[in-house]
Formats: C-alpha cells, structure tokens, sequence
C-alpha cells in the first residue's frame, strides 16, 4: 500500500463530510486500508470521530501510530483480521481495488459486521474498465445495504467510483 499525504480534494471532502454529518463526534470510525493516516484520517480526527485504522503494511501501521497516538492502529489483512467491535462508519478509500475480486463479497459482509445499525460506509473503486468495487457494490446492496449516494465516475475524484451506503 502507498502513503498518500497530497491533500484531499474538494471531491473527497465533499463525499467524506456526507459520510460524517449525521454521526456524533467522539464515535468510532473503522478505516479499511488507513495506510500511514493522510489525509482521510487527519481529516477525519480533526473532525473530532476517533479512528481504528488496518492495514497490511508495517511501515505504514508505524508511521500512522507516529502521526496520531491517540488513535489505534492495527497490522492485518482487512480479509482476515478479527475485530470484536462495531463502528457508526467504515471508510474503504483507495484500498478495495488492491483486492481480489473473488473476495469482495467477503469484505461485504465483513464491512457490514463491522457496522452498528443505521452505521455508513463510504468506499471509492479505482476506474477501470471492468468497474473494479462494482462486485463489493452488488455483494453489500444483496445484503440489505441502502445505497444513499453513487457515482460511476466522479470527476472531482480522480475519476473513482463512489459509493456511500447506509446500514438498516
């Protein structure tokens, strides 16, 4: 995974700030491929939701505890690692399309455990012509996922698909 410190654009804070407007400051907040916490995270922990980041690459998980203390960041694979909590959001930002396909119906209902009821989830899926996280999509809405908000390609970020659903 890469370490992405270039600022977020307008785009990402907009889909970012729809993820968090209804939830209380001070919840948990899960980050699925956090990398070393910038800029998703900063922006999230300067918005006062405390942060539980994964990711699989130790230098990143290092420098993430290094940036924001207070915060926990955890070493696994977003597939495998167990976690006996719930969050009112999950973010999957530029970290899904670094997955098989084949386990994304598997990280559906992984995200979807991770939720509290009535909890968000916000992904992005890198473009590509086969509409990479389309089959997290689909795998999330069979489970009963209310689709609030997508974008096939949103221009304002980097030409991604977006999706933010809600959890019923």
């Amino acid at each position: 995974m890469v370490d992405r410190t270039a600022p977020l654009t307008a785009g990402e804070r907009a889909w970012l700030d729809r993820l968090l407007m209804p939830l209380s400051r001070g919840a948990p907040i899960l980050d699925l491929g956090c990398g070393g916490g910038e800029p998703i995270d900063r922006y999230l922990i300067d918005r006062d939701f405390h942060v539980v980041g994964i990711d699989s690459g130790a230098a990143l998980v290092e420098l993430a505890r290094t940036r924001f203390p207070r915060e926990r960041w955890l070493l696994g694979d977003m597939r495998t690692l167990t976690l006996d909590e719930t969050f009112v959001g999950v973010v999957a930002w530029n970290s899904l399309h670094l997955l098989p396909p084949a386990d994304q119906g598997r990280m559906a209902e992984r995200a979807m455990a991770w939720l509290q009821p009535g909890g968000r989830l916000l992904f992005n899926a890198a473009p590509t012509p086969q509409g990479q996280g389309d089959g997290f999509r689909a795998a999330l809405m069979r489970r009963g996922m209310v689709e609030m908000a997508h974008a096939e390609s949103d221009p304002s970020c980097g030409g991604a698909g977006v999706s933010l659903m809600r959890k019923p």
